[in-house]
């Protein structure tokens, strides 16, 4: 089978540019071209996409946010749609052609039924399946026969819920369990996505993370798929890995209930072999309000000691809220 493993498009990879592309496709096999929900690209834009990666990089395709109007209000937004992401897609050589429909389409079941089925029937390119993600609610058993009956994709979050029938190709868009995409996938979920994406009843699986730890996730799921084990994510482990993550945009003074709101879906190393979620570990502070990340760590130090704290050094510039 083949897992393809990567991220919602490339442009915060690395070094901003166009060489970001180049540098994210050295990483990784396989991206979901995110920008094409927003705006319909030059098909030369599209073609240099392709002429930059190396040979046997992939590519999926959102389709363009035109096609929730097509579903909402009918007439001829969906053909349109349809034919404009067309080229795209077969100038990329897609493997899937995303298609949302998100909250914002309030149809009857019956007419979202028919409209669906007009979007997955009528597209056509040689190599892109029609994969559907459902944001307006769970789909009713006539919806899901409609993409099954077509050999479209259910596609489904894999941390969240699974695909509402079977299917060769699994397609899986992964935003976590935090609020909407501010999450970062520990080891056990990260091992539990890919042992379902490995199933033997798979010809193909898609894994493309949308958290805003986006690359380090599919960086880290790849690394156990290809060695078994889970890299670190900082140079520390304990309190100074703790410390080290908050760095990056805590803000003080800050409340307790603050501190984990805001920095608790982060994770850190434990050990070098594990990991844990900041929230954890903060929600274990005194109520008050800190003024510095120091005095964060201190607190921490003597109500909750673990492996590595005695590491830790703090240098934080306090942050006054105006």
């Amino acid at each position: 089978m083949n897992l393809l493993v990567g991220a919602g498009g490339w442009a915060y990879f690395g070094s901003l540019g166009s060489g970001s592309l180049e540098s994210y496709a050295s990483a990784f096999k396989f991206v979901e071209a995110n920008s094409t929900y927003y705006d319909y690209p030059d098909l030369k834009m599209v073609y240099s996409w392709r002429k930059r990666v190396p040979q046997g990089f992939e590519f999926s395709v959102r389709c363009h946010k035109d096609i929730a109007r097509g579903l909402q209000s009918g007439g001829d937004v969906i053909a349109s749609t349809l034919e404009k992401m067309e080229p795209i897609c077969n100038t990329l050589g897609a493997n899937a052609l995303a298609v949302l429909v998100p909250s914002s389409v309030t149809v009857e079941e019956a007419t979202l039924r028919a409209r669906l089925e007009e979007t997955v029937s009528t597209f056509h390119s040689n190599k892109t399946t029609v994969a559907v993600e459902f944001r307006n609610g769970k789909p009713s058993p006539w919806t899901v026969r409609v993409l099954e009956n077509n050999d479209a994709v259910h596609i489904v979050d894999l941390s969240r819920e699974e695909p509402a029938f079977e299917s060769g190709v699994l397609y899986s868009r992964l935003f976590g369990k935090g609020k909407e995409n501010v999450y970062e996938f520990d080891d056990e979920e990260l091992k539990a996505i890919t042992e379902k994406a490995s199933a033997p009843r798979y010809e193909k699986s898609i894994l493309a993370f949308h958290g805003v730890r986006m690359y380090r996730d599919a960086a880290r799921a790849t690394a156990y798929l290809n060695a078994g084990e889970f890299p670190k994510i900082t140079d520390y482990t304990g309190l100074a890995s703790l410390g080290e993550v908050m760095k990056e945009d805590s803000v003080f003074p800050s409340s307790k209930s603050q501190l984990v709101e805001h920095q608790g879906w982060k994770l850190f190393d434990i050990t070098s072999e594990k990991r844990g979620r900041a929230g954890d570990y903060l929600s274990l502070l005194p109520d008050g309000n800190y003024k510095s990340l120091g005095e964060v760590m201190t607190s921490l130090q003597s109500q909750a000691p673990m492996e590595g704290s005695s590491a830790m050094t703090i240098h934080a510039k306090t942050q006054h809220n105006s």
